[in-house]
């Protein structure tokens, strides 16, 4: 699929054929647990990892192979792992490589559910986490240990949209010989494409704009394959031999797919958090109008922006597509054509008149979701952040009167209209 464009491989990738079972033209749904080995011999090959193929459905099955594989090719990986959620993939891409007694620097503004992964879940389970802010890469610099495995952070951040200095941070992380993890949801290969700027690792919730439509949960962990896992020695499980696997080295027997093979032989092995098949098959169908969808996204979450800035009751927009956005600069370095559906905005009021304003919406929809066809709003501070203390609400930016308001694709005029009769309810 090399010589083909961005569009083209996202429609066919991992697919370049019919089906070889039934000649089928769309990916099919395989609905088993199990396969049948043609003799003991694949069978013990495939379980000790020496031959390639289907095991068992805990561990890899046809339908979701397909999404790894067009997700890897876009992203430009090596290889990917799709898992049942997008908090499965974050998880399990920081356990891949820490452990309890290690730490991760991660920055501050994150999506409320991987705030509290790393900042309660994770560090019961003895993993330290320090949050900075990253709009300085320097405080990546100096939250970095002798023992700090990753550094983490969002390309967008949610709910903010706040952009950060990929390369910059990619920097930091290579000198002390760690990698840079992120979470590239809100912008989509579509918009941003972090291995082209020294990132080593993705993540994403595919449940949002890779999905689209609101059906299915879902996530997945891109390996760009370039880190260096050999470089040092902090990073025992990659290169130090593997006893539940009769002590095959993974950076020795898998080279540049060392990671992921790592996080499907032995997380998803036992842990088991892998798409249904049919939650793959959608995965799939919505991927191949995601190059589609995005622009539309973009074109009306500016549009919407530029009109909630010259309104008076609005307090202040966050949008980088405009051009008056103290972020504006950075995010067309990294995302030209566009950041994402999402607008962050403040009403005058407060959380009461965000509550007022939320509860007039006649087109767009309060729900717990975001980046999908259809627009919807939320109040974070008392939804997805409402586990945060004061504090954290405030360190990681989710004021009392932000809302974040993620445009769909129907036409921006109806949008608007709906702001506009919503904020005259106030």
């Amino acid at each position: 699929m090399k010589n083909y464009k961005f569009e083209t491989i996202q429609i066919h990738a991992g697919q370049e054929k019919p089906d070889p079972a039934t000649d089928a033209r769309a990916v099919p749904i395989y609905a088993t647990t199990s396969y049948v080995f043609k003799d003991s011999a694949q069978a013990a090959g495939r379980f000790g990892l020496t031959e390639g193929g289907n095991i068992y459905t805990r561990l890899m099955t046809p339908t979701p192979s397909v999404f790894e594989e067009r997700i890897a090719a876009l992203e430009g990986g090596a290889g990917a792992l799709a898992t049942a959620s997008g908090s499965a993939a974050i998880t399990y891409a920081v356990q891949n490589i820490a452990r309890a007694g290690d730490h991760i620097v991660s920055s501050v503004n994150l999506y409320g559910g991987t705030y509290n992964l790393f900042a309660n879940t994770l560090r019961d389970q003895g993993l330290d986490v320090t949050f900075v802010d990253p709009s300085d890469p320097q405080n990546f610099e100096a939250a970095i240990r002798d023992n700090t495995k990753l550094v983490y952070a969002e390309t967008l951040g949610n709910p903010n949209s706040d952009v950060i200095d990929l390369e910059a941070i990619a920097a930091v992380a290579h000198r002390h010989g760690i990698p840079l993890i992120v979470d590239n949801t809100f912008a989509t290969p579509i918009n941003c494409r972090p291995f082209e700027f020294g990132c080593d690792i993705v993540t994403h919730s595919t449940t949002k704009y890779m999905e689209g439509h609101a059906s299915t949960i879902g996530g997945a962990i891109v390996d760009s394959g370039k880190f260096d896992w050999e470089q040092n020695d902090k990073f025992p499980g990659l290169t130090t031999p593997d006893e539940s696997y009769h002590g095959l080295t993974y950076t020795k027997d898998f080279g540049e797919a060392a990671y992921i093979t790592k996080a499907t032989a032995q997380l998803m092995r036992d842990l088991g958090s892998i798409p249904a098949a049919n939650n793959a098959w959608l995965l799939n169908l919505g991927l191949e109008t995601l190059h589609l969808r995005m622009p539309r996204h973009c074109e009306n979450a500016k549009k919407v922006a530029e009109y909630l800035k010259n309104n008076e009751k609005i307090t202040w927009v966050k949008c980088a597509m405009l051009d008056d956005d103290s972020q504006h600069e950075i995010a067309m370095k990294y995302m030209p054509n566009g950041t994402c559906g999402v607008v962050s905005f403040g009403i005058k009021g407060g959380r009461e008149a965000a509550t007022v304003f939320m509860d007039s919406l006649k087109l767009a929809a309060i729900v717990t979701h975001v980046a999908d066809a259809r627009t919807c709003c939320l109040h974070p501070a008392s939804t997805t952040h409402r586990q945060l203390t004061d504090k954290e609400l405030e360190e990681c930016g989710v004021t009392p009167d932000l809302l974040r308001f993620s445009c769909g694709i129907e036409d921006a005029d109806d949008i608007i209209e709906d702001i506009q009769q919503a904020l005259d309810k106030i």
